[in-house]
């Protein structure tokens, strides 16, 4: 699985409109600068974020965009699929119909287990989670535990 250049983009905005004081709108340059977003890219990912109504867009002297929910009710995956569509490390996980083995593959479940797992954790990773108390963006560290067919899996 690889997130795209666009999806990284829209986590990059959501994370930096998240830094920002509640209902103060913050024009696409100020964004596309401070998180090195070319301003044309970033038009389209705020535009697909805004139909997720992840971001409302306020119009005027004094517009731009802001969050549409608290950050503590917007997680990575909805950003990303926001973007990217289903989340999976193949796609048979998104649609057993696309391989005519899913049904005897003894590695398909793996596929699946690990698209819930990937689901699960990105659903649990929470915006107020990646931007402390102060504002600042990156100084939280998050951690991946789960487990599959008996063996641990811990990313940290």
């Amino acid at each position: 699985m690889i997130i795209t250049r666009q999806a990284d983009y829209a986590i990059r905005c959501v994370l930096f409109l998240a830094s920002k004081p509640v209902g103060i709108a913050t024009m696409i340059g100020e964004i596309a600068d401070s998180m090195g977003i070319p301003k044309s890219f970033l038009a389209k990912i705020l535009q697909r974020l805004s139909k997720a109504e992840i971001v409302s867009s306020i119009r005027g002297v004094r517009g731009g965009f802001v969050l549409k929910r608290d950050v503590s009710d917007i997680n990575l995956l909805e950003v990303i699929q926001s973007i990217d569509g289903p989340v999976a490390i193949n796609r048979c996980a998104i649609d057993k119909h696309i391989c005519g083995r899913s049904c005897n593959c003894s590695v398909h479940p793996i596929w699946i287990k690990l698209r819930a797992l990937i689901q699960d954790y990105l659903s649990a990773v929470t915006f107020d989670k990646l931007v402390d108390t102060k504002g600042s963006i990156g100084t939280q560290k998050i951690s991946l535990e789960g487990e599959i067919y008996g063996q641990r899996l811990s990313v940290r």
